[in-house]
């Protein structure tokens, strides 16, 4: 029988198997590293275009919130304005009214009776006096409560005042202010 020897051929065989088992690795190691480093950039380029939308927007939101404080601002101001018109129109629609309330409480005050101090708070007036008689004291808060202008007056403390008359006295006295339902600017009375 023939002697053949298929060892070497064999060893030959697996070693061209190994160097292309090891090339096949090297090339899916290179393949698989080149996906790696493909997938690597696509997702930082996806990390840095959401980084630049975020930054965009964080602008936007930061330019619109100072366009919030200054809209703030101005609706601050604007109502401050408005406030201030409100007083002035209100200064000007009563100046009137305090020429009235002076007239009427000319108007109302009797002889024989005098004022010595006049003091108001919101729209109550109190005022200290002298009369010549309780009587005369009478007749002012009868024309008080008889005014359109004033209503409710209270008579808080008489006494005698002997320096200006036998029967003269001392008083003092509130009334409110309460103004006729058409305020005319002509005289009523």
């Amino acid at each position: 029988m023939a002697n053949i020897n298929l060892l070497p051929w064999r060893d030959e065989r697996r070693q061209e198997l190994q160097k292309e088992f090891i090339a096949v690795l090297i090339a899916v190691a290179v393949f698989a590293g080149l996906l790696v480093w493909l997938a690597d950039t696509q997702v930082r380029s996806e990390i840095e275009s959401q980084n630049a939308r975020n930054a965009y927007l964080q602008q936007n939101i930061n330019d619109l919130n100072n366009q919030v404080k200054e809209i703030r601002e101005l609706e601050k101001k604007k109502q401050e304005l408005l406030d201030r018109m409100k007083v002035i129109q209100e200064l000007q629609g009563n100046r009137p009214i305090i020429v009235r309330i002076f007239d009427e409480m000319v108007r109302t005050l009797p002889d024989g009776v005098f004022y010595k101090s006049l003091t108001r708070k919101d729209s109550v007036i109190s005022l200290d006096g002298n009369a010549e008689s309780n009587n005369r004291i009478s007749s002012l808060m009868r024309k008080l409560e008889g005014s359109d202008w004033f209503a409710g007056p209270n008579l808080s403390a008489v006494t005698a005042s002997p320096e200006y008359g036998e029967q003269a006295s001392s008083f003092k006295l509130s009334f409110k202010i309460s103004m006729p339902s058409a305020v005319d600017g002509g005289d009523s009375k």
